[in-house]
């Protein structure tokens, strides 16, 4: 679900202090976009899956980041509708929920 040498990789990169923030943005910035997929908000579906499915791989949410690019590929073919926005936030939920749980014990 996480790619923990990428997480690894990015703080050793940036530092511990700037990876905080790193992480913090992550975390804000993401969950405006979630939230507007909750609430069924498919107006910008292509471009809000493509944002989360970067931001999401250089925080090395893998499993998000993948499923966040198969429904862009789909969006970008027409097929918006068959995107399964449930989905696409119960995977981030628990991937964050993974992340916040595990961080603290590699670091």
């Amino acid at each position: 679900m996480i790619d923990w040498p990428r997480v690894t990789e990015l703080r050793d990169e940036i530092g511990a202090e700037d990876f905080e923030e790193v992480v913090e943005i992550f975390l804000e910035e993401v969950e405006g976009v979630i939230e507007k997929l909750r609430d069924g908000d498919r107006s910008a579906l292509e471009q809000d899956l493509h944002f989360l499915k970067g931001s999401a791989l250089n925080l090395g949410f893998q499993d998000f980041s993948s499923t966040c690019q198969d429904g862009e590929h789909r969006s970008s073919q027409g097929d918006a509708g068959a995107v399964d926005l449930s989905e696409v936030v119960g995977l981030y939920e628990s991937s964050k929920t993974a992340f916040l749980a595990e961080l603290p014990t590699r670091f």
